[in-house]
């Protein structure tokens, strides 16, 4: 396997963070490779790009209004290690926080895509935040 230079995979890199931003979770999906693996440890292992974008536009239906923004990141070779907090908005308009934290594990694969990635958060603190959140007045979308 090829190590890629680290200004393509940089540059890949902050095109699937925009991408994800942009809330096209369709979108997002094409930036794995066809035969991408997706290791989600509170929902399961998708398999395949269209296993990919099947599960996350099922996902992120409730939730559009999270907002994901990267606290870090670190590249090394091929892999990418970012930490994008889950953020959701303040359902009274003011500051309260509802957010959790995740890590996330990329594997470059070249021509802008990705073969792997695996996401790492605590699922009781997932399900803790949206509570409050819910409790707050926060509506998920239908």
């Amino acid at each position: 396997m090829s190590t890629f230079d680290r200004s393509e995979v940089e540059e890949a890199y902050q095109h699937f963070v925009e991408v994800g931003d942009s809330g096209d979770w369709s979108a997002w999906a094409d930036l794995h490779s066809e035969d991408g693996l997706w290791v989600e440890r509170h929902l399961g292992t998708f398999v395949g790009r269209e296993a990919i974008r099947e599960a996350i536009l099922k996902v992120m239906v409730p939730v559009p209004m999270m907002t994901f923004p990267v606290g870090w990141h670190v590249i090394e070779g091929n892999r990418v290690v970012y930490y994008p907090w889950q953020v959701m908005p303040d359902p009274a308009g003011c500051d309260a926080d509802y957010r959790f934290g995740c890590v996330t594990i990329l594997e470059y694969a070249g021509d802008g895509l990705f073969s792997y990635q695996e996401d790492l958060y605590n699922p009781r603190e997932a399900e803790a935040m949206m509570k409050r959140w819910i409790e707050a007045g926060g509506r998920l979308a239908s």
